[in-house]
């Protein structure tokens, strides 16, 4: 895995492919950070990267939150998570769910879903399931707009997690 000399380093093709995981389905945010380089450390880069996610318009930054996959869903159901994202839901503990445990999470899901329009994310990897559900019971009570919020910070969370990972390796 690529050092951050190399990132700083790459052109804006290789960058943006080297990048693109750390905000799910969407390579937009490293492809629009790059003429920002160089970075001087990892947190140089993740802010950057944050700061091109926070000044896009609303309806770009919905897509991103959209891109994300239901937690215990579908698609982790049927094996079609992204790697990271299957790997951050196995750490937390959510590949192993009982039955009941399964459908309190699809439950809270589709309410959520219902409620705000897109799913609801949380840094799996620094939650345990019991934590995770309770937040979801807790955060359905938020507004719109309190959620499209903390749904960045959370996303802010998982792409530094994301990066670090990229860059220890």
């Amino acid at each position: 895995m690529p050092s951050l000399s190399v990132l700083n380093d790459l052109d804006r093709p290789a960058y943006t492919a080297a990048l693109a995981h750390l905000f799910e389905h969407s390579p937009w945010v490293a492809d629009e950070t790059w003429p920002r380089r160089p970075f001087r450390d990892a947190a140089h880069l993740h802010a950057q990267l944050c700061a091109t996610m926070r000044a896009a318009d609303p309806a770009r930054q919905l897509a991103l939150i959209r891109a994300h996959p239901d937690l215990a869903g579908r698609l982790a159901q049927q094996n079609q998570l992204t790697p990271e994202s299957a790997r951050e839901q196995t750490v937390a503990g959510l590949s192993q769910l009982g039955a009941n445990e399964l459908a309190s999470f699809q439950n809270l899901n589709a309410a959520y879903r219902a409620r705000f329009g897109f799913p609801f994310i949380i840094c799996a990897r620094l939650n345990a399931r019991p934590a995770i559900l309770a937040a979801m019971q807790t955060r359905l009570a938020n507004t719109p707009a309190e959620e499209h919020a903390t749904a960045l910070c959370e996303i802010e969370k998982i792409a530094r997690l994301r990066l670090d990972d990229l860059l220890q390796n």
